[in-house]
């Protein structure tokens, strides 16, 4: 049976059970004029942010806007890698499903 979804480079299942991590991996440009996600980064999704990289402000600005984009709380939305670097790791705490359909609906975005 095939997904309803293509597979994204930049997703991935972490962990067993009903409801395993998701994972996205994300390239982030800080000092942006505006929050957007571009497209792609080696695998990563892109996304400019319109926070500067001072004192966590880009990683918190970076989590709401995600938990914004997806639907879900800001506490279902963490930092798993890259506090300091450019390339980002978060968990989602949400169905696969949802976050690949808002993958499929980003007009960004072409594999």
């Amino acid at each position: 049976m095939n997904p309803p979804y293509p597979p994204w480079p930049c997703l991935r299942l972490e962990g067993k059970g009903p409801q395993p991590k998701i994972i996205l991996d994300l390239s982030v440009s800080p000092n942006a004029k505006r929050t957007e996600l571009v497209g792609w980064h080696d695998g990563a999704l892109r996304v400019r942010l319109s926070a500067p990289p001072v004192d966590g402000a880009a990683n918190e600005a970076l989590r709401k806007w995600l938990a914004s984009e997806l639907g879900v709380p800001q506490a279902r939305v963490t930092l798993l890698r890259g506090a300091s670097g450019r390339r980002k790791q978060w968990a989602i705490d949400a169905p696969e499903a949802d976050v690949s359909a808002w993958l499929a609906r980003q007009s960004v975005l072409q594999i």
